[in-house]
């Protein structure tokens, strides 16, 4: 029986890979997730694959290389980055694959983090300077009204229940300043067509719990137009064995 668990969580891992999904075992996981990306483990092969952990995390882990580069790029072009926000959130960045590449796109004065593995939240915050707020699972209390220029969550929202995204999504739109954007993506039925269900249903493996979650387009867009936010545009991103969605909204200024 043993030997079968830790089977069934290795496949899990494996999985959890593949989508993209930055996770550690934290003795100090404060959102309550058990099993993660081990950090020591990583960082060492990080290292010997000469890689930066991110890119490492593309192209060895994942097998797509230039990835999260791609998704960087593609939001560039569409100048979500073109205003210098100064301050930024991201919802679990876990790895900091994206977190770093944004760093350099526009140095942000404050770079906040919510983020459950404790392993990795105080790598990012001792490499990067970032702010680690403290983290509920669902909320961004801590951080206050219309304080933010660019909030963002990257393979996050497709590897938890639909209530715990939708919950961060009324926290997102309440802390992004008035002009500000919200950036992230989620598995619309743009990336569910029959084939795509197909290949999740017999090589996706057993998932783990919600992973991976739907989420409805229309829901997305109808539910941030309540919160003053206008979709500005989406792209496809790889993920797992097929496609997750990257939505853009603008808060009205």
């Amino acid at each position: 029986m043993q030997a079968a668990g830790r089977a069934v969580k290795s496949g899990a891992r494996r999985l959890l890979g593949r989508a993209g999904f930055d996770i550690v075992r934290s003795g100090d996981n404060r959102g309550g997730v058990d099993d993660f990306l081990p950090f020591e483990p990583t960082m060492r092969a990080a290292r010997a694959s000469g890689l930066s952990v991110g890119d490492h995390i593309d192209t060895v882990m994942n097998g797509t290389p230039g990835a999260t580069q791609s998704t960087i790029d593609e939001l560039r072009a569409l100048g979500v980055y073109a205003d210098r926000p100064a301050s930024v959130l991201e919802i679990g960045p876990g790895s900091g694959r994206y977190l770093e590449k944004t760093l350099k796109e526009c140095s942000p004065d404050r770079y906040e983090i919510y983020e459950t593995a404790a392993p990795w939240a105080e790598y990012l915050v001792e490499t990067f300077g970032v702010i680690a707020r403290p983290t509920a699972g669902c909320s961004l209390a801590p951080t206050p009204d219309a304080s933010v220029d660019l909030v963002q969550a990257h393979k996050v929202f497709n590897t938890v229940t639909f209530l715990c995204a939708s919950r961060y999504f009324f926290e997102m739109a309440r802390v992004t300043r008035p002009g500000g954007r919200i950036v992230f993506d989620v598995m619309t039925e743009t990336c569910l067509d029959p084939e795509a269900v197909r290949t999740w249903a017999t090589r996706g493996g057993e998932g783990h719990g919600s992973y991976p979650a739907a989420m409805p387009r229309r829901a997305c867009v109808d539910l941030f137009a309540t919160l003053d936010c206008t979709l500005e545009a989406g792209f496809l991103a790889p993920m797992g064995v097929a496609t997750t969605e990257v939505l853009v909204f603008r808060k009205a200024g």
